[in-house]
Protein backbone atom coordinates (compact mmCIF):
# COMPACT_ATOMS: atom_id res chain seq x y z
CA UNK A 1 0.00 0.00 0.00
CA UNK A 2 1.41 3.37 -1.00
CA UNK A 3 1.64 6.08 1.69
CA UNK A 4 -1.13 8.66 1.84
CA UNK A 5 -0.46 12.03 0.26
CA UNK A 6 -0.07 15.12 2.47
CA UNK A 7 -3.43 16.45 1.23
CA UNK A 8 -5.19 13.22 2.23
CA UNK A 9 -3.56 13.29 5.66
CA UNK A 10 -4.62 16.91 6.11
CA UNK A 11 -8.22 16.07 5.22
CA UNK A 12 -8.24 13.17 7.67
CA UNK A 13 -6.92 15.44 10.42
CA UNK A 14 -9.57 18.03 9.64
CA UNK A 15 -12.36 15.47 9.83
CA UNK A 16 -11.00 14.02 13.05
CA UNK A 17 -10.80 17.47 14.64
CA UNK A 18 -14.36 18.28 13.59
CA UNK A 19 -15.66 15.01 15.06
CA UNK A 20 -14.05 15.96 18.36
CA UNK A 21 -15.62 19.42 18.27
CA UNK A 22 -19.08 18.03 17.45
CA UNK A 23 -18.83 15.46 20.22
CA UNK A 24 -17.87 18.17 22.71
CA UNK A 25 -20.94 20.25 21.82
CA UNK A 26 -23.25 17.24 22.05
CA UNK A 27 -21.96 16.01 25.41
CA UNK A 28 -21.59 19.34 27.20
CA UNK A 29 -25.06 20.38 25.99
CA UNK A 30 -26.63 17.33 27.60
CA UNK A 31 -24.35 16.44 30.54
CA UNK A 32 -22.72 19.74 31.43
CA UNK A 33 -19.04 20.61 31.53
CA UNK A 34 -17.93 18.93 34.75
CA UNK A 35 -19.69 15.65 33.96
CA UNK A 36 -18.07 15.42 30.53
CA UNK A 37 -14.58 13.94 30.41
CA UNK A 38 -12.07 13.96 27.59
CA UNK A 39 -12.46 10.19 27.52
CA UNK A 40 -16.20 10.61 26.96
CA UNK A 41 -15.52 13.01 24.11
CA UNK A 42 -12.99 10.68 22.51
CA UNK A 43 -15.44 7.78 22.72
CA UNK A 44 -18.27 9.82 21.18
CA UNK A 45 -15.95 11.09 18.42
CA UNK A 46 -14.61 7.60 17.72
CA UNK A 47 -11.01 8.66 18.18
CA UNK A 48 -8.09 8.11 20.54
CA UNK A 49 -7.96 10.08 23.79
CA UNK A 50 -4.42 11.19 23.04
CA UNK A 51 -5.50 12.79 19.77
CA UNK A 52 -7.57 15.34 21.69
CA UNK A 53 -4.45 16.47 23.54
CA UNK A 54 -2.64 16.69 20.21
CA UNK A 55 -5.17 19.22 18.92
CA UNK A 56 -6.09 21.06 22.13
CA UNK A 57 -4.00 21.98 25.20
CA UNK A 58 -6.90 21.41 27.59
CA UNK A 59 -10.59 20.80 28.07
CA UNK A 60 -11.49 24.48 28.42
CA UNK A 61 -9.71 25.36 25.16
CA UNK A 62 -11.49 22.47 23.47
CA UNK A 63 -14.86 23.73 24.66
CA UNK A 64 -14.24 27.26 23.44
CA UNK A 65 -13.17 25.99 20.02
CA UNK A 66 -16.25 23.75 19.87
CA UNK A 67 -18.64 26.57 20.78
CA UNK A 68 -16.97 29.00 18.39
CA UNK A 69 -17.36 26.43 15.62
CA UNK A 70 -21.05 26.02 16.46
CA UNK A 71 -21.53 29.79 16.53
CA UNK A 72 -19.74 30.18 13.20
CA UNK A 73 -21.83 27.47 11.51
CA UNK A 74 -25.07 28.81 13.00
CA UNK A 75 -24.28 32.37 11.95
CA UNK A 76 -23.20 31.28 8.47
CA UNK A 77 -26.42 29.32 7.99
CA UNK A 78 -28.52 32.28 9.14
CA UNK A 79 -26.74 34.77 6.88
CA UNK A 80 -26.92 32.58 3.79
CA UNK A 81 -30.38 31.07 4.17
CA UNK A 82 -32.99 31.58 1.48
CA UNK A 83 -34.01 34.08 0.39
CA UNK A 84 -30.37 35.14 0.22
CA UNK A 85 -29.77 38.84 0.65
CA UNK A 86 -27.01 41.41 0.46
CA UNK A 87 -29.02 43.93 2.48
CA UNK A 88 -26.82 44.95 5.41
CA UNK A 89 -29.64 45.58 7.86
CA UNK A 90 -31.28 42.24 7.17
CA UNK A 91 -27.93 40.50 7.66
CA UNK A 92 -27.42 42.34 10.96
CA UNK A 93 -30.88 41.21 12.10
CA UNK A 94 -30.10 37.62 11.15
CA UNK A 95 -26.78 37.76 13.01
CA UNK A 96 -28.40 39.03 16.21
CA UNK A 97 -31.14 36.40 16.03
CA UNK A 98 -28.64 33.61 15.38
CA UNK A 99 -26.59 34.40 18.48
CA UNK A 100 -29.59 34.98 20.74
CA UNK A 101 -31.11 31.77 19.40
CA UNK A 102 -28.11 29.77 20.59
CA UNK A 103 -28.57 31.12 24.11
CA UNK A 104 -32.20 29.97 24.05
CA UNK A 105 -31.63 26.63 22.31
CA UNK A 106 -28.42 25.55 24.09
CA UNK A 107 -28.46 27.24 27.51
CA UNK A 108 -26.16 24.76 29.28
CA UNK A 109 -23.53 24.94 26.58
CA UNK A 110 -23.61 28.73 26.21
CA UNK A 111 -23.66 29.37 29.96
CA UNK A 112 -20.59 27.16 30.36
CA UNK A 113 -18.88 28.90 27.46
CA UNK A 114 -19.45 32.37 28.89
CA UNK A 115 -18.28 31.28 32.34
CA UNK A 116 -15.08 29.93 30.81
CA UNK A 117 -14.34 33.20 29.03
CA UNK A 118 -14.59 35.04 32.36
CA UNK A 119 -12.11 32.71 34.06
CA UNK A 120 -8.36 33.15 34.24
CA UNK A 121 -7.51 31.77 30.80
CA UNK A 122 -9.99 34.15 29.22
CA UNK A 123 -10.73 34.33 25.53
CA UNK A 124 -9.03 31.64 23.46
CA UNK A 125 -7.88 32.63 19.97
CA UNK A 126 -8.38 29.69 17.62
CA UNK A 127 -9.23 29.09 13.98
CA UNK A 128 -12.92 28.63 14.81
CA UNK A 129 -13.00 31.95 16.62
CA UNK A 130 -11.29 33.63 13.66
CA UNK A 131 -13.95 32.32 11.27
CA UNK A 132 -16.68 33.60 13.57
CA UNK A 133 -14.96 36.97 13.85
CA UNK A 134 -14.70 37.24 10.07
CA UNK A 135 -18.44 36.76 9.64
CA UNK A 136 -19.30 39.29 12.35
CA UNK A 137 -16.87 41.86 10.93
CA UNK A 138 -18.31 41.29 7.47
CA UNK A 139 -21.80 41.81 8.87
CA UNK A 140 -20.75 45.12 10.41
CA UNK A 141 -19.14 46.16 7.13
CA UNK A 142 -22.22 45.32 5.06
CA UNK A 143 -24.42 47.08 7.59
CA UNK A 144 -22.58 50.24 6.56
CA UNK A 145 -20.15 50.92 9.39
CA UNK A 146 -17.66 53.69 8.76
CA UNK A 147 -15.39 52.42 11.54
CA UNK A 148 -15.42 48.62 11.57
CA UNK A 149 -12.50 48.38 14.01
CA UNK A 150 -14.65 50.14 16.61
CA UNK A 151 -18.08 48.85 15.65
CA UNK A 152 -17.17 45.16 15.41
CA UNK A 153 -15.91 44.89 19.03
CA UNK A 154 -18.98 46.84 20.14
CA UNK A 155 -21.33 44.42 18.38
CA UNK A 156 -19.45 41.48 19.88
CA UNK A 157 -19.70 43.00 23.36
CA UNK A 158 -23.42 43.72 22.97
CA UNK A 159 -24.11 40.18 21.82
CA UNK A 160 -22.08 38.69 24.66
CA UNK A 161 -23.91 40.87 27.14
CA UNK A 162 -27.27 39.84 25.71
CA UNK A 163 -26.35 36.14 25.93
CA UNK A 164 -25.34 36.57 29.57
CA UNK A 165 -28.58 38.40 30.30
CA UNK A 166 -30.67 35.59 28.75
CA UNK A 167 -28.79 32.96 30.76
CA UNK A 168 -28.39 34.77 34.10
CA UNK A 169 -29.45 32.27 36.79
CA UNK A 170 -32.37 33.50 38.85
CA UNK A 171 -32.90 36.74 36.94
CA UNK A 172 -32.90 36.12 33.19
CA UNK A 173 -33.96 38.89 30.84
CA UNK A 174 -36.72 37.97 28.35
CA UNK A 175 -35.21 37.28 24.95
CA UNK A 176 -37.85 39.38 23.16
CA UNK A 177 -36.94 42.45 25.21
CA UNK A 178 -33.21 42.02 24.56
CA UNK A 179 -33.86 41.51 20.87
CA UNK A 180 -35.99 44.64 20.74
CA UNK A 181 -33.29 46.70 22.48
CA UNK A 182 -30.61 45.48 20.06
CA UNK A 183 -32.86 46.07 17.06
CA UNK A 184 -33.54 49.60 18.31
CA UNK A 185 -29.78 50.16 18.67
CA UNK A 186 -29.18 49.19 15.05
CA UNK A 187 -32.36 50.66 13.57
CA UNK A 188 -33.83 47.31 12.52
CA UNK A 189 -37.47 46.44 11.92
CA UNK A 190 -39.01 43.84 14.22
CA UNK A 191 -40.02 41.65 11.27
CA UNK A 192 -36.46 41.41 10.00
CA UNK A 193 -34.26 38.41 10.75
CA UNK A 194 -36.16 35.56 12.42
CA UNK A 195 -38.70 37.25 14.70
CA UNK A 196 -39.86 35.13 17.65
CA UNK A 197 -43.47 34.19 18.12
CA UNK A 198 -45.61 36.46 20.24
CA UNK A 199 -44.38 39.73 18.80
CA UNK A 200 -42.41 42.48 20.55
CA UNK A 201 -42.49 42.86 24.34
CA UNK A 202 -45.46 44.59 25.96
CA UNK A 203 -45.24 48.35 25.76
CA UNK A 204 -42.48 48.37 23.16
CA UNK A 205 -43.28 50.37 20.04
CA UNK A 206 -43.03 48.31 16.87
CA UNK A 207 -40.49 49.60 14.36
CA UNK A 208 -41.36 48.56 10.81
CA UNK A 209 -39.05 48.30 7.82
CA UNK A 210 -39.75 51.77 6.42
CA UNK A 211 -39.24 53.39 9.82
CA UNK A 212 -36.13 51.32 10.48
CA UNK A 213 -34.63 52.41 7.19
CA UNK A 214 -35.10 56.06 8.14
CA UNK A 215 -33.63 55.57 11.63
CA UNK A 216 -30.68 53.64 10.26
CA UNK A 217 -29.90 56.37 7.73
CA UNK A 218 -29.99 59.06 10.43
CA UNK A 219 -27.61 57.07 12.69
CA UNK A 220 -24.85 56.83 10.06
Amino acid sequence: MSPRSPSVNEELRRRSRERILRATVELVSTRGYEATTLGDIAERAGTARGLISYYFPGKRQLLQAAVHRLMHLTLEEALEREPRTEDGRERMARAIDAVLGLAVDRPTLMRTHMAGILQAEGFVQCEEQQRLAFLLRDTVTRYGSQDVDTDYPLLRALLMGAVVAVLLPGAPMPMARLRWELFQRYGLGWEQGAPPGGGPPDGAPVVHLDQASTQSSKSK
